[in-house]
């Protein structure tokens, strides 16, 4: 007698697992194989096939009194802390600078700024980070930014300002520069900053937020100027002298040192200062995926870029 057929539509499934099933005329051996094969069916199907998620990572702590992390392709937030919370940014506040002059019309990389004396003088007073530059030497814009992004020059930065504001003195000309970033950001609809100054060093209402510095860092970064120079560890600057011949600068070093310490940084920018204590926005790429934060009100230059690398780390196992 021909062995019994399972009825498909009472097993509306392939029985796997059993292959030496032995079946008698009786059938009875048959309930029970079939017992068997549809229970080992049951624990593969609930196992080996439909595995259960992978535990999640879990979110990293830092010592950053506010930190923002986000998938630079798409937007999305990938983690927060404080994020929408208004704190002074140091010279991270030099992206937008950076930002205001590679949007201007027309803009000639190449033009030659004439470095004043006041951009001198004001290095002094405030004690601030500077570039070196000497007094009546001729540097193009694209030194400039160099010089602004890398070494956090605050002279750079007075000199951009001077060049690409508006007006008839010096002082309308920085008021109308800075009016130029107030009106990014509104553009941009950053309604947790406020600058008051082209570098940081401001008056008390320079301020923005993890989340709108990382927003304003992604923005800078589609500019293919402006990633060439916030991934430059090392630059060297040839200016005109006020005879006519050339000056080599002492090289700029980046002060970025996770472009060394964490494999794929891109980016972007330091900011220090008594209020802002010690400030990252950072960007890597691993893989083909871009990550990008901010961490703000760190406790030293080491723990920022710790901070960082922990929340790089956070970001990627999220994308």
């Amino acid at each position: 007698m021909a062995a019994p057929q399972l009825d498909r539509t009472v097993w509306p499934f392939q029985v796997i697992g059993v292959f030496d099933l032995k079946i008698d005329i009786q059938g009875s051996r048959l309930r029970r194989a079939v017992g068997a094969a549809v229970t080992t069916g049951a624990v593969i199907a609930s196992g080996a096939l439909y595995a259960a998620p992978a535990q999640a990572a879990t979110a990293p702590s830092v010592v950053a009194k506010g930190g923002y992390v986000m998938n630079n392709a798409t937007g999305k937030s990938l983690y927060t802390k404080a994020a929408d919370t208004r704190r002074s940014t140091g010279s991270t506040t030099k992206i937008m600078t950076a930002k205001v002059v590679l949007a201007q019309k027309n803009l000639n990389l190449d033009a030659k700024v004439t470095i004043q004396m006041a951009y001198s003088d004001y290095i002094v007073k405030n004690n601030a980070s500077s570039a070196r530059l000497i007094v009546g030497d001729k540097v193009t814009v694209r030194q400039l930014l160099y010089g602004l992004m890398l070494p956090s020059g605050c002279d750079a930065a007075y000199a951009l300002a001077d060049k690409f504001g508006t007006g008839s003195t010096r002082a309308a000309r920085v008021k109308s520069f800075i009016g130029k970033m107030n009106a990014e950001a509104t553009k941009m609809g950053l309604k947790n900053t406020h600058f008051d100054s082209f570098d940081g060093i401001g008056k008390g209402s320079n301020y923005s937020t993890p989340r709108d510095l990382t927003k304003i860092a992604s923005s800078a970064m589609k500019s293919s100027t402006f990633r060439s120079i916030v991934k430059t560890k090392k630059y060297t600057a040839k200016t005109v002298t006020k005879t006519g011949s050339t000056r080599t600068m002492a090289p700029w070093t980046n002060t970025n040192t996770l472009l060394s310490s964490y494999s794929g940084t891109i980016g972007v920018k330091t900011g220090s200062g008594p209020e802002a204590k010690y400030c990252l926005v950072f960007a890597a790429t691993r893989n083909g995926k871009t990550v990008i934060g901010t961490v703000l009100a760190s406790s030293s230059a080491t723990q920022r870029e710790t901070d960082a690398k922990k929340l790089l780390g956070y970001g990627f196992s999220k994308i």
